[in-house]
């Protein structure tokens, strides 16, 4: 008979969620300038997040945008997309982070992350 297999234990956290949060970024204009297109989605950011190959980063790391920029987003890359509007999505997402009604548990899950 074979003893009691060992528990795995996590490698990285699991990623912060919080609909509360992607309800605040969600109830903003896309953060496109001069963009007023309608539904608003929640995108998340990858570069300088907490995710890594095959992984979503945490909701803290979101930004607004309408769904036809969202997709245009996930179509040409972060990078490609940072550069055609002029925006930098990490400190947009920051400052959603910042201004958030749930930044004290962003704050604390960061904390706890080493971030």
């Amino acid at each position: 008979m074979l003893p009691r297999r060992l528990p795995k234990a996590d490698k990285r956290p699991g990623r912060w969620k919080s609909p509360a949060h992607c309800n605040f970024v969600r109830d903003h204009h896309c953060c496109v300038p001069g963009c007023d297109n309608r539904p608003i989605e929640v995108a998340h950011v990858r570069r300088g997040s907490d995710a890594g190959m095959g992984r979503k980063p945490s909701d803290w790391h979101t930004i607004s945008l309408c769904r036809d920029h969202h997709h245009e987003q996930h179509t040409i890359g972060e990078s490609s997309f940072e550069s055609e509007h002029g925006i930098n999505m990490a400190a947009l997402a920051d400052a959603f982070a910042k201004s958030s009604p749930k930044k004290a548990e962003i704050v604390k899950a960061k904390r706890e992350r080493g971030l």
